[in-house]
């Protein structure tokens, strides 16, 4: 498994050649769901557009609604180390690394599930 992507563009193209895009995507809005946070994009989003998407939701949670925010990196299992180890400066630049982080899970889950069959 690939896992050492350099950006959450790359892992997105990453997960079309491989044919698991829409996976990635019905994970994600799985995990979005059992947070309870509204997600709603097409199943056939370009990933640059559902990275926006994503990276301006985190934006949101994380100026407006914290707690929501919190439930949603534990929904997905982001561990609390990697979040305390981005070196962003503002709100804007956590934001787009929170979401790769998140994309780089949920990439994981897919990608084990289609190995081990569950």
């Amino acid at each position: 498994m690939q896992s050492n992507f350099d950006n959450s563009v790359e892992l997105l193209k990453n997960a079309q050649k491989e044919l698991l895009y829409k996976n990635l995507l019905q994970q994600i809005k799985k995990d979005f769901g059992l947070a309870n946070i509204e997600l709603d994009f097409p199943i056939d989003i370009a990933p640059s557009k559902l990275k926006d998407l994503l990276r301006e939701k985190i934006y949101f949670l994380i100026m407006e609604r914290f707690p929501e925010y919190l439930n949603l990196l534990y929904v997905v299992d982001i561990p609390e180390k990697e979040v305390e180890e981005i070196a962003a400066l503002d709100a804007v630049e956590v934001s787009a690394e929170v979401c790769f982080l998140i994309l780089k899970r949920e990439w994981k889950k897919v990608w084990y599930r289609r190995q081990y069959g569950s």
